[in-house]
């Protein structure tokens, strides 16, 4: 599978892999940890699921803030692999002080530590496309990225899995556990960092003077170019209601007092869908173009967020998670080896600082929409209808940019 691509290539989509193992841990275990530490503190389970949305979305809105020039940054004096390996170094960093906090407080502040530095590794990841591999190529390469990262994360997350649910039946406290959970996911997140970080050579270049005066030109240009800035406009809605299931689904299942084996064995089925799903979406690239596979995506996840609204049992749950699995790979994918096309190479990694504004950072909506109005409402299902209204628009606003496309 893998012959067909070349060691750089090869080398940027083992990245997938190991960062992959962090965010299956931020959607499945994690969630489940905090809601640990809250126990006896008098958190409800309405305002556990509130806070863990409220530390999410602050975790989104620094990388937002931050995003673009640290992006500018990357593409000029500091470049991008000193700034790749930074942001990974933080994000693992933070990640393995995780079990040392007791308090649901403190470990809430480690976590957005290590989910800005996560975030922000993938604002310097993406740019780093432009020199891999070539237009017609990325799709390919970004999708088939995107599935071994589902299939590599799989491999620490049984290990973790299992140690949680086996070593308490021989005596090993649950703090060990956890810590050498941590530990595992963190070593292995970083060692698929090193091939990339080796092999890496940064071939286009921005500008060596940095200024606020620049960005600002960009974002004009970006307003400008119409099939650009409604695709953006687009991808806000859209991958907004993609992030905020990725991000709440564990802990929208706990809110519901869903078995916490069971959430976890069904997350785990949605990696493992996933996988081929995102092969499927590889192959399909090379027949159909990246936007009709887009507007299939947002169809669906349409479809999928109309159901995880009536959602009360655990088979539900599975069925949505083979869902989610079907297409989350796809539209992620394709949506960054679209967006690549759109913009200069040498300042790719300003433009997709930009992106995340618009990607991770616009889940600051999806997140704070659904904890807010679950605080608000006292439901959680009547919360998830949001969801549903945040992919209409992003299909509204596709359609646009496809417009101004075929007008260029």
């Amino acid at each position: 599978m893998l012959k067909s691509f070349t060691s750089k290539e090869r080398d940027w989509m083992l990245y997938d892999v190991g960062n992959s193992a962090f965010i299956l841990l931020v959607t499945t275990i994690l969630p489940i940890y905090f809601k640990s530490l809250t126990e006896g503190s008098g958190v409800t389970g309405t305002e556990y699921f509130a806070y863990w949305g409220m530390a999410m979305t602050a975790s989104t809105l620094i990388t937002a803030v931050s995003g673009p020039l640290l992006g500018r940054l990357a593409d000029g004096p500091v470049g991008r692999r000193k700034s790749f390996l930074s942001s990974v170094v933080l994000a693992v960093f933070a990640s393995l002080l995780f079990p040392f906090f007791k308090s649901w407080q403190s470990f809430l502040i480690a976590f957005v530590v290590a989910k800005v530095g996560y975030n922000i590794s993938l604002i310097f990841y993406d740019a780093m496309l432009v020199d891999t591999t070539d237009h017609k190529r990325a799709d390919r390469v970004s999708a088939t990225g995107f599935a071994l990262g589902y299939i590599g994360s799989c491999i620490p997350f049984v290990i973790s899995l299992a140690m949680i649910m086996l070593l308490p039946k021989s005596g090993v406290s649950m703090t060990f556990i956890m810590t050498a959970v941590f530990i595992l996911n963190g070593a292995w997140w970083f060692i698929f960092t090193l091939p990339l970080l080796r092999s890496y050579q940064q071939t286009h270049r921005g500008e060596e003077r940095i200024d606020f005066k620049g960005i600002k030109k960009t974002l004009t240009h970006i307003y400008k170019d119409k099939a650009l800035f409604f695709f953006l406009v687009s991808f806000f809605f859209y991958i907004d209601g993609v992030y905020t299931i990725i991000n709440m689904a564990t802990a929208y299942g706990e809110s519901l007092g869903l078995k916490s084996e069971g959430l976890l064995l069904a997350l785990l089925v949605t990696q493992i869908v996933a996988f081929p799903a995102s092969l499927v979406f590889a192959k399909l690239s090379g027949r159909m173009a990246s936007q009709k596979l887009i507007a299939i995506s947002i169809a669906a996840y349409t479809a999928i967020a109309l159901f995880a609204v009536q959602l009360d049992n655990l088979t539900e749950f599975w069925v949505l998670a083979i869902a989610v699995g079907l297409f989350q790979g796809g539209i992620q994918s394709i949506s960054r080896s679209h967006f690549m096309r759109l913009i200069p190479a040498e300042q790719s990694g300003e433009y997709f600082g930009i992106y995340d504004i618009f990607g991770k950072g616009a889940s600051v909506i999806g997140t704070f929409l659904v904890s807010s109005l679950t605080h608000t409402l006292g439901s959680q299902s009547k919360a998830i209808l949001s969801l549903v209204v945040l992919f209409i628009l992003g299909g509204i606003f596709f359609k646009k940019s496809l417009v101004y496309m075929n007008k260029n």
